[in-house]
């Protein structure tokens, strides 16, 4: 593992991709601190983080596109999957060495607070959450991009796929928002996730047997409720929708408490998102 992480991190500062990463967001990220906290004179460290949010959802993607995708492309993950180390070791060691380009930037950040003390009176509090808080948020994010990467061996569609879906989770309330309420509208958008969760189980096991047990049991149980009590559904679905908001639970610590279902979220997340990627690679293993 440990051989395999080196030779991570070293690729990501020989290919330029984690010196452009670290410099870029340092650079931003100082903009908006310089900006709002030492020329504006605005107290709170969160607010400057929750202003580059946007620009990370493309700085993720383009530190994540290459972490499966480029071995893929270049065959070089024949060597990997041929070698005495189970797949989650592979997958992990490289999402470390990802989190170790990513944390150079919170480290640098994390002194910017003590450099607002010096002109006036700060919560360490609210600006250490905040950056706890960012800094979980883009562990999620960059499972997210792995995972991406590891379906495709076009680094540019990683790329695209990954900015994609952060910028949907990024707008889950605003989209959540616009989704009708009724139950009916609920039921046929679950019965349609129920599909999708089962097309997608298809697709990693070739199990056709489990796929449409998995569909008509989820198709049959969501009937059921909505006939026993179909208030229930009444939101459910946009419900659903907001509570996978990537942002959500950030803000929460950049008011200065620590969330533990954020906490709880984002680890998971990312645990999930990880686990997904090592079954894609797993899969190509014995394919």
């Amino acid at each position: 593992m440990a051989a395999i992480y080196k030779k991570e991190v070293r690729s990501y500062f020989t290919s330029v991709i984690g010196c452009v990463f670290v410099a870029f967001a340092l650079v931003i990220t100082g903009l908006y601190f310089f900006a709002n906290n030492l020329y504006g004179g605005y107290p709170y460290f969160g607010y400057s983080l929750s202003a580059t949010i946007v620009i990370f959802l493309i700085l993720i993607p383009i530190l994540t596109m290459k972490s499966v995708a480029d071995d893929r492309r270049q065959k070089t993950d024949q060597m990997l999957l041929t070698s005495p180390v189970s797949t989650w070791t592979i997958i992990l060691s490289k999402y470390l060495a990802m989190l170790t380009v990513f944390m150079i930037f919170v480290c640098i950040i994390s002194f910017y607070p003590l450099i607002m003390a010096h002109y006036g009176t700060i919560s360490y509090a609210m600006a250490y959450t905040s950056i706890i808080g960012f800094a979980l948020m883009c562990f999620l994010g960059i499972a997210i991009g792995m995972f991406i990467s590891s379906i495709t061996e076009s680094q540019v569609i990683a790329a695209v796929l990954t900015f994609l879906v952060l910028f949907v989770t990024y707008m889950a309330e605003s989209i959540a928002d616009l989704i009708p309420t009724s139950a009916g509208v609920s039921l046929a958008a679950f019965i349609i996730l129920v599909i999708v969760i089962a097309m997608i189980l298809y697709s990693m096991t070739k199990s056709f047997a489990l796929s449409a047990i998995v569909g008509i049991v989820g198709i049959a149980a969501l009937c059921i409720l909505y006939f026993v009590d179909s208030s229930a559904f009444q939101g459910a679905f946009g419900g659903l929708i907001a509570s996978l908001s990537l942002t959500g639970h950030f803000y929460s610590f950049a008011s200065g408490l620590i969330d533990i279902p954020g906490i709880v979220f984002y680890l998971s997340g990312s645990v999930l998102f990880l686990f997904l990627a090592d079954q894609a690679v797993e899969k190509r293993r014995w394919c």
